[in-house]
């Protein structure tokens, strides 16, 4: 497998500690979960001293907050004084007119849009955004769970795709898809949780450093 430039997020810790260690295997993001459904969900105290602990020992991670259908005064709220994390994720059913709100609110941090893809039609849905927003994350599409399910993507959507923005592609990342996701789907970076979990939120350190050598090694 040839050395690629693809980007590595790790979704979904919990502890200061895990994120830490994985921004020392190399992953480019970190991810929190800030939607309280969710079963990787820490509170805004938390999230914030994660983040500032990778901002002063892994200032180039990207420091990554999720949030599904937040109104936008809550997301500032939970920013706790001064923003700590560098980009706020969308993955709930946000429109155009949140994104614009959104950017004019909190300008200085990026801006990610999650799309859960469950037919072709779901992927035309994502280009209306892309003025709108500085990255996509391609997720599968589940009846129970905006996310984190551990369900891929069917490789035949994901094939041949251009955006004028990077892409990351999330949902059953593993070591045994990603000749197939380097070679063939091609995304700008991979958005890895459930599939290296030893339960949720909880990391396997060792399966974590394995999928990320592999996608580094020459």
């Amino acid at each position: 497998m040839p050395k690629t430039n693809t980007l590595v997020k790790i979704c979904g810790l919990t502890s200061e500690e895990q994120a830490l260690q994985v921004a020392k295997l190399g992953a480019n993001a970190i991810g929190i979960i800030s939607v309280e459904e969710s079963p990787r969900y820490i509170s805004a105290e938390i999230k914030k001293k994660i983040f500032k602990s990778l901002e002063n020992f892994y200032p180039n991670v990207e420091r990554v907050s999720v949030v599904k259908n937040c109104p936008i005064d809550l997301i500032i709220k939970n920013f706790l004084g001064k923003p700590s994390e560098t980009i706020i994720q969308l993955h709930g059913d946000e429109d155009i007119d949140y994104c614009k709100k959104i950017k004019e609110r909190i300008p200085n941090i990026g801006l990610w849009k999650a799309f859960r893809i469950k037919t072709a039609k779901d992927i035309a849905k994502i280009r209306p955004f892309e003025d709108f927003v500085d990255a996509f994350v391609l997720d599968s599409w589940n009846e129970e769970t905006y996310g984190g399910s551990g369900k891929k993507i069917k490789s035949i959507y994901l094939k041949n795709l251009e955006f004028s923005k990077p892409w990351w592609l999330a949902g059953g990342i593993s070591i045994e898809w990603i000749d197939e996701i380097l070679n063939d789907i091609k995304p700008d970076g991979l958005d890895i949780s459930s599939s290296i979990e030893i339960s949720p939120g909880i990391k396997d350190i060792n399966k974590t450093d394995t999928l990320i050598k592999c996608l580094k090694k020459d």
